[in-house]
């Protein structure tokens, strides 16, 4: 079983009272997210004297993204929620790349995975139309809203890239346990056919493989994101 100990920043505060109290201390905090049939007009008008953004939800909502129960308000700390691609990679910690990732499930697996496992900002090189991306939203179980998804170009993205590259594909000869997947990063995992990009394989630091001891030839693609995302953390601790 694996266990992490609290040495992992949590990015949310919940409850009515601990959102209270952080947006009285002036706690940095970028968006809150609370009940839409609740009263919750004390957080709404601090919200609004701080200039924090507010975003309603169902108290299926905040119960399903609560780490602590059922609660009427939850608050995210530690990350902005949207940014450009120039201004999420002036920002410390994980960046993932799905490279050429076409399936809007995939997609919005990959986005829930890389929120939920604290990364800064999720990056797709392939172009969707508006109705698509509102797909992937749906997807990700609306975690769009607390990570920033930019959309660009792979020659944009690596003229921007600032860290290092770690790529998962079959041609890596290493484990993901058997290299560095802390500080600032980029992790890329390649679409569901044509895998990683000859681009993006050449700019790579690093090129990790999943064991894969059985008969298919590969993992889905989601094993792979679940896979690199817990291994940073596991390393993070």
């Amino acid at each position: 079983m694996l266990v992490f100990t609290r040495s992992i920043m949590s990015l949310q505060i919940t409850g009515v009272n601990d959102v209270l109290e952080a947006l009285k201390n002036g706690t940095d905090i970028e968006l809150v997210l609370v009940d839409r049939d609740e009263d919750c007009s004390e957080i709404r008008d601090l919200c609004e004297k701080r200039c924090v953004r507010v975003v309603e939800g169902s108290s299926t909502d905040l119960w399903r993204m609560s780490a602590n129960g059922q609660q009427k308000a939850l608050a995210l700390v530690g990350r902005q929620p949207e940014g450009t691609l120039e201004e999420v990679f002036s920002r410390e910690g994980a960046i993932w790349l799905f490279d050429g990732v076409e399936y809007a499930p995939n997609l919005g697996f990959g986005i829930r995975t890389a929120e939920v496992s604290g990364a800064t900002a999720v990056i797709i090189n392939v172009t969707k139309t508006h109705e698509e991306r509102r797909t992937v939203r749906r997807a990700s179980m609306r975690a769009v809203r607390f990570i920033p998804v930019v959309y660009a170009t792979t020659e944009e993205i690596l003229a921007a890239c600032n860290r290092r590259i770690v790529v998962a594909e079959d041609v890596g000869e290493i484990a993901p346990w058997d290299t560095d997947l802390t500080g600032d990063i980029m992790l890329v995992v390649g679409g569901e056919n044509a895998g990683v990009s000859k681009e993006i394989l050449s700019a790579a630091d690093d090129i990790v493989r999943l064991p894969m001891p059985g008969f298919v030839p590969s993992y889905n693609l989601q094993v792979a994101v679940s896979a690199l995302a817990i291994e940073r953390l596991r390393q993070l601790d």
